[in-house]
C-alpha cells in the first residue's frame, strides 16, 4: 500500500528529521567523556529516562504491527504491554538498587561483579548479537518497508538511509542525545495517535457502537485455547520475557543506569509503567476502529496506515509519517548506543585495550556505533528472506534469547548461593538449547513434530534452567563473600532512600490494572 502525500506533508517531514538530528547535535557538543558518551554522566531524571524507555519500546511494528494485530484478533495481543508492569517493578525495585549500588555500566559488568570474568565474555557477545537482532535489524526492516510506502524508493535505499541518521547523531552525542530525542518523540507518538484515535471513535459514532460492532471475544483480553495467544500460554511464558526484556536487556537498563540516583531511577520505573496503560488506545484501538470502519482490507497490517491516510488532514498525515521514521531511528539509534558501550567497556577496554584512555575509548565507541549500523542494515535486508510476519518473528526470537538470561539474573540476584561455575553452564547451555530450539521451531521442523505455543516453550526451558543452576550451584563450592550481593534491606539503608511513595504508586497502578483486567474479560 503507498502513501500519498502532499507538498505540506514533505515539508512537515523535513523540518521534523532536521529539528530531530539539531537536536542531537546540539547535546553532542556539551559531551566530552566516554561516560557522558554512555550514561549521560548519570545526571537524568525520571521523566526524561522514562520518556526514552517507552519511546525506545515504541517500534514501528508497535504502530504498524500491533495495529495489524487488533484488526485480526482484537486486545489480545495487548498483554504484551499491560502485562510488562509486574517486570518493570522488579526492574525498579529489586535490580535497580543492586545496578546503581554495584556502579555498573553495563550487564556484562554487572556479571562480572557478581559472578566472574567469563560470565562478563560470554553475556558481552550474546548482548552484541541481541542488539544487532532484536533492536537493529528487526526495526531497520520495518523501517525499510516504511521507506517504501512513503518515498517509493528501494527498500535498501530506506535501510541505509536510516541506519545513516541513527547513527550520526548516535555517534556524537551518546545516551544524553538518545534519551532528550526520545523523549520528543515520545510525546509527538502520544498526541498524534491519541488525534487519531478520537477520529476513528467520532466516525464510528462513540464508544458503544465501537463495542456493539466487533465479535464480543475482541475486547477479552484473556482468550481460550483457540486463540492464537491462549491465557495460559501468556500467564507462563511472557514472565520469561519480560524479566529479561524489561529487567536485564542493555538497551532497557542502559537509560536506568544513567539516573542520578536510586530515587530518579525508580521513579522513572514507575512511570513507564504507567505509560504502558497508554498503549492499547495508540497502538491497539485505531486497528479495532479500522475493522469497524474498513472491515475488508486485503493485508490487517495496512490497518494504521489507512487510518493515517484516511481521516488525518494534509500536514497530520505528513507529522504522522515523521513520528513513524522517528520511532524507527528511536530504536535504532537507542540499540547502537547498547551495543557501543558493552563493545568498548567490556570487550575492548577489559580485554584488548585495559590502559585504553578516556580519549581512546569514545572513539572505539563511535567506530563500534558505525560498524553496528552497518551490520544492522545489513541483516535487515537478510531478513527479507524470512517467511513469517514481522511481529511473530520478533517476539519469538524474544522467546527464545530469554530464558536463560531470566533465569541466571534472577537466580543471581534472588540466592547469594548461586556461584559463578553455574552461572557460565547455564548461559552456555542453555542459550545453544534455546537458539536450537528457537531455529526448529521457526523452520517448523522436524515436520512429525507438533510444536507447543512459544511462550510455553519460552517457559519450559526456563524453568529446566533455573533447576539446573540450582543443583550446579549446590553441587559446586560457595561464591567468595564479595561477590554476594549485599541485601535489599542493605542496600536501601545505605543510599538512605525511603520508598514508601514508590510502593503507594506500585498499589495504584495494580488497582487500576486489577480493574482493567476485571472490565476486559
Amino acid at each position: 500500500m503507498e502513501i500519498a502525500l502532499k507538498e505540506l506533508d514533505f515539508v512537515v517531514i523535513a523540518v521534523y528529521i532536521v529539528a530531530l538530528l539539531s537536536l542531537g547535535f546540539w547535546v553532542s557538543f556539551r559531551k566530552k567523556h566516554s561516560k557522558d558518551l554512555f550514561l549521560a554522566g548519570r545526571s537524568l531524571g525520571w521523566a526524561n529516562i522514562g520518556l526514552s524507555i517507552w519511546g525506545t519500546n515504541t517500534t514501528p511494528s508497535s504502530l504498524i504491527a500491533t495495529a495489524g494485530a487488533a484488526y485480526t484478533m482484537g486486545l489480545v495481543t495487548s498483554n504484551f504491554a499491560l502485562l510488562a508492569w509486574p517486570f518493570i517493578m522488579l526492574l525498579g525495585m529489586v535490580f535497580v538498587p543492586h545496578y546503581l549500588n554495584t556502579r555498573v555500566s553495563t550487564m556484562p559488568e554487572f556479571m562480572s561483579r557478581r559472578y566472574d570474568h567469563s560470565c562478563r565474555v560470554f553475556l558481552s557477545w550474546y548482548v552484541v548479537l541481541s542488539t544487532l537482532v532484536i533492536w537493529l535489524g528487526t526495526t531497520l526492516y520495518a523501517g525499510g518497508i516504511l521507506a517504501e510506502q512513503i518515498f517509493k524508493c528501494s527498500f535498501a535505499v530506506g535501510v541505509f538511509v536510516l541506519a545513516i541518521i541513527a547513527t550520526s547523531f548516535t555517534m556524537a552525542g551518546g545516551l544524553a542525545a538518545v534519551v532528550i530525542t526520545d523523549s520528543f518523540q515520545c510525546v509527538l507518538i502520544v498526541c498524534v495517535s491519541g488525534v487519531l484515535t478520537a477520529i476513528g471513535l467520532a466516525k464510528v459514532g462513540g464508544i458503544r457502537p465501537l463495542i456493539e460492532s466487533v465479535p464480543p471475544h475482541y475486547w477479552n483480553l484473556f482468550q481460550s485455547g483457540d486463540s492464537p495467544y491462549p491465557w495460559y500460554a501468556l500467564m507462563l511464558g511472557y514472565p520469561v520475557l519480560g524479566i529479561w526484556f524489561w529487567s536485564t536487556d542493555q538497551t532497557i537498563v542502559q537509560r536506568v543506569l544513567g539516573a542520578r540516583d536510586i530515587r530518579q531511577a525508580q521513579l522513572s520505573a514507575v512511570f513507564v509503567a504507567f505509560m504502558k496503560i497508554i498503549d492499547p488506545i495508540v497502538f491497539w484501538l485505531p486497528g479495532i476502529l479500522c475493522f469497524v470502519l474498513h472491515p475488508h482490507l486485503s493485508n490487517p497490517d495496512h490497518a494504521y496506515v489507512t487510518m493515517v491516510t484516511t481521516y488525518l488532514p494534509t500536514g497530520m498525515v505528513g507529522l504522522t509519517v515523521a513520528i513513524l521514521i522517528a520511532a524507527v531511528i528511536s530504536t535504532v539509534d537507542s540499540g547502537l548506543n547498547s551495543l557501543s558501550a558493552v563493545f568498548t567497556l567490556d570487550i575492548y577496554h577489559k580485554t584488548l585495550r585495559p590502559d585504553a584512555s578516556e580519549k581512546e575509548m569514545m572513539w572505539v565507541g563511535r567506530i563500534a556505533t558505525v560498524a553496528a549500523g552497518i551490520a544492522g542494515a545489513s541483516l535487515a535486508l537478510l531478513m527479507t528472506m524470512a517467511k513469517v510476519d514481522l511481529f511473530t518473528l520478533l517476539q519469538s526470537l524474544i522467546g527464545f534469547m530469554a530464558p536463560s538470561m531470566s533465569a541466571v539474573f534472577l537466580i543471581g540476584v534472588l540466592w547469594k548461593r548461586a556461584t559463578a561455575k553455574a552461572a557460565f553452564y547455564t548461559l552456555l547451555v542453555g542459550t545453544s538449547a534455546s537458539l536450537l530450539i528457537g531455529i526448529c521451531y521457526l523452520a517448523e521442523w522436524p515436520r512429525q513434530i507438533v510444536w507447543p505455543h512459544f511462550l510455553l516453550l519460552a517457559f519450559y526451558i526456563f524453568a529446566v534452567l533455573c533447576l539446573f543452576m540450582i543443583v550446579l550451584s549446590l553441587l559446586t563450592p560457595r561464591p567468595p563473600a564479595e561477590k554476594a550481593l549485599p541485601s535489599l534491606r542493605d542496600t536501601y539503608a545505605n543510599k538512605k532512600y525511603r520508598t514508601g511513595t514508590t510502593w503507594t504508586l506500585w498499589a495504584i497502578l495494580a488497582v487500576i490494572m486489577a480493574v482493567i483486567y476485571l472490565v476486559l474479560n
